[in-house]
């Protein structure tokens, strides 16, 4: 099946660190700009990080510095680190891969829960 598959989060205290996945099922990742989004109750998605097909990186001012985003063509995956998370990081975070002219792919979601 074509589809995004993410893996990862959970439940950590503050100050604590998370690693997200997103793995490609039925499609390669190379020409695709990867992005990490993420959406709290009551509040619109918003996107968080992204990697570009060349390898190019940015970040919600945010989550710079404290989070990295990592590709691995070989595996077909995209990761998330996220380091010293506060609650404010708590959502539902979603990874896209998009690119010109291609299919546009949603992973599943992945709850990311911060506890004070």
């Amino acid at each position: 099946q074509v589809q995004l598959v993410q893996s990862g989060g959970g439940l950590v205290q503050s100050g604590g660190s998370l690693t997200l996945s997103c793995a490609a099922s039925g499609f390669t990742l190379v020409r695709y700009n990867i992005a990490w989004f993420r959406q709290a109750p009551g509040k619109e998605r918003e996107a968080v990080s992204c990697i570009t097909s060349d390898d190019n990186t940015k970040y919600a001012l945010s989550v710079r510095g404290r989070f990295t985003i990592s590709g691995d063509n070989a595996e077909k995956r995209v990761r998330l680190q996220m380091n010293s998370l506060k609650p404010e990081d708590t959502a539902v975070y979603y990874c896209n891969a998009q690119a010109p002219g291609l299919r546009v792919y949603w992973g599943q979601g992945t709850q990311v829960t911060v506890s004070s």
